[in-house]
């Protein structure tokens, strides 16, 4: 059935001012027209789309969820590396930054930078193929993720067409987050009938994202913001960071309000300051502010170290603590015999994260704290991510907290633990013969960064150690099927 002239230029028409609607609702943030309006516009399109199902297309603003769910997610390699970002804490470790930075580019003029605040979502590119949106992944390890394409089109704000001129191939980095609005609806309407709430806003878009169901994602109403480029064919990338933030912005793609030029390293550090102060009314999690050297040309000088860029560094905030208490203190032994202490804690929210538990890093460093079971101490999420113990509140000291002692034997196969004088890790010597080293020889040898073996973790390790079929890791070679 041919389809009518009259139909495609209406079908075009309205594609053409939903897009432009959506432009300015998600990045101007200045919707021009009441929700009703929209809808029946929306409503408009979806009715013709329907009759003439030949002029569907996967850029159309109807086509949000139109995926099937998937049995699993495929591997994505990064043409260009995702990269992660070193950390600085304190002043300090901005100014030495900026110093380093002047050092390398052999100048004694001030460096321009751009602030950003740091996003505490989840990472991901999207690939844009005559400004269309064809696959998006998730950062993975930085040189692979997966193609979470489906659940990323779900999100409004992330526009399945560019527009303006855009290059033929684009791909787009930046980070995807739960609205804290959306998350305290979704978790009101979760608790409403009695299921598991969400733990935090960057767990709930992790969560949404690797969701095979792309419906399910949908629910979640994530948002976007762009941060940068991969890879843009022909590269007609602009001289300043900034520029190209604005450019991506003229695309169609939401930018943060909130970036801003620094002109010197005293800039950022108050950029800083003004992020703090304004960051509980914001409506997403920030756990910092990101300084970028503004121009392009001198970040390519700079070039990269590692799996991070030299040109860029996370000013992260405080850490966020709280008041707990140790009920126990027990050791865990890993792939070498390195037997580490874990504190057992009274289960405490901090930063959006239910804590019950804290590496202690070994035993000199429960002795230097002065660690005991039944101590009150202070926990903080390094960086609001990983859970420490900062300090022992000794005034709230129970008179039976009794120092920690070494354990004698290996808790999991008895054999002797030994600790040399100048050593601060303890270790069993069971080796092999130890289930606990033995499993995570196995996890390792099979993790991505060994040989890769799919499917062989945590609980496949354990049970074929239980069941006595692995007492080495030559006999992985020698299971059969049926084991």
């Amino acid at each position: 059935m041919t389809l009518p002239e009259s139909a495609l230029k209406r079908i075009k028409t309205l594609r053409q001012i939903i897009n432009e609607w959506n432009y300015q609702y998600y990045v101007l943030d200045s919707p021009s027209v009441p929700d009703a309006e929209y809808d029946r516009l929306m409503k408009e399109l979806q009715g013709l789309e329907y009759q003439h199902p030949e002029s569907i297309h996967s850029s159309s603003p109807t086509q949000r969820v139109g995926g099937f769910p998937l049995n699993a997610f495929n591997q994505v390699t990064h043409e260009i590396p995702m990269l992660s970002l070193d950390n600085a804490f304190e002043a300090d470790g901005v100014i030495a930054f900026d110093q380093r930075i002047r050092q390398r580019l052999h100048t004694g003029a001030e460096i321009e930078y751009v602030g950003e605040p740091k996003i505490d979502g989840l990472a991901v590119n999207l690939r844009y193929e005559q400004g269309k949106l064809i696959q998006g992944a998730t950062r993975g390890d930085g040189a692979m993720g997966e193609d979470i394409t489906q659940n990323l089109r779900t999100i409004q704000s992330i526009p399945l067409q560019l527009l303006g001129d855009y290059p033929e191939l684009l791909e787009v980095r930046g980070e995807v987050y739960m609205p804290l609005t959306q998350f305290a609806l979704y978790n009101l309407n979760l608790e409403k009938i009695g299921a598991k709430l969400l733990v935090n806003p960057r767990n709930a878009a992790s969560g949404s994202l690797r969701q095979l169901d792309p419906h399910i994602s949908a629910q979640r109403r994530l948002a976007f913001f762009a941060y940068g480029v991969g890879r843009a064919s022909p590269n007609i990338l602009p001289f300043k960071h900034y520029h190209l933030l604005m450019m991506l912005k003229s695309y169609g793609l939401p930018v943060n309000p909130h970036i801003q030029i620094c002109t010197d390293v005293t800039a950022c550090l108050q950029f800083h300051t003004q992020l703090a102060q304004i960051r509980d009314q914001l409506n997403y999690e920030i756990d910092g502010v990101v300084y970028k050297v503004n121009s392009i040309e001198q970040q390519k000088i700079l070039g990269f170290i590692s799996k991070a860029p030299r040109w860029a560094i996370a000013h992260k905030f405080p850490a966020r603590e709280a008041l707990t208490q140790i009920e126990a203190i027990e050791f865990q032994v890993g792939r070498t015999g390195a037997l580490t202490p874990i504190a057992r804690l009274k289960p405490v929210f901090v930063s959006g994260v239910t804590i019950s538990n804290a590496t202690l890093h070994n035993i000199e460093e429960v002795w230097r704290k002065d660690i005991r079971v039944g101590d009150t101490v202070i926990v903080r999420r390094a960086g609001d991510v990983i859970p420490y113990i900062a300090s022992v509140i000794f005034d709230r000291r129970p008179a039976h907290a009794a120092p920690i002692a070494l354990p004698k034997y290996c808790p999991v196969c008895h054999s002797n633990i030994v600790k040399l004088e100048t050593a601060v890790i303890a270790r069993c010597t069971g080796a092999l013969f130890c289930h606990a080293q033995l499993k995570e020889t196995v996890k390792h040898f099979a993790s991505k960064h060994a040989l890769a073996i799919q499917g062989l973790g945590d609980k496949w390790a354990e049970q074929l150690i239980e069941n006595k079929l692995i007492a080495d890791i030559a006999d992985i070679y020698l299971l059969n099927k049926d084991q």
